[in-house]
């Protein structure tokens, strides 16, 4: 698969995130993952310079909200700019229902059997101290799981 976004999707995308509710760094990933139904997530390599560059135009402040966190709010710069690219905006938004609507990656099956697994691998890493065997047996299943994905 190719770029889920071209150049300066992602900016409309998180613009018209804070627009609707602001926002955290990590709450935009996750809602962008959400509304792409899995399909797309952004690294906070990519949405944090985004959020940097959208408070270097003017149409978002961040504000300090404790824990290192910034709260980003839209400016009303930044609703001009949205009113003014209305169209892709809406563009983006449906292809990324499109995408969300034929991806399985927050199947209710699959979303089960992945905290399964996270939780059941959580448990024995944290249980305490494993033996070389224990921990040889651990990544040969997580190895296997991998494999029998990858031949579905």
């Amino acid at each position: 698969m190719g770029r889920f976004f071209d150049h300066g999707d992602l900016r409309l995308v998180v613009l018209k995130l804070i627009a609707d509710k602001p926002s955290h760094g990590y709450e935009l990933i996750k809602a962008i993952e959400t509304a792409a139904g899995g399909a797309y997530t952004p690294s906070p390599g990519v949405v944090y310079p985004t959020l940097t560059l959208l408070e270097e135009l003017g149409y978002v402040v961040a504000s300090e909200a404790g824990g290192g966190k910034k709260l980003y709010t839209i400016t009303p710069e930044g609703e001009a700019f949205l009113v003014s690219n209305e169209q892709p905006v809406r563009s983006l938004f449906e292809r990324m229902a499109e995408a969300a609507s034929t991806s399985a990656a927050f199947s209710p099956q699959i979303l089960r059997a992945r905290e399964n697994l996270k939780t059941a691998l959580r448990l024995k890493l944290h249980g305490g101290q494993l033996t070389a065997e224990q921990i040889a047996g651990v990544a040969k299943a997580l190895d296997d799981a991998a494999a029998t994905i990858e031949t579905l």
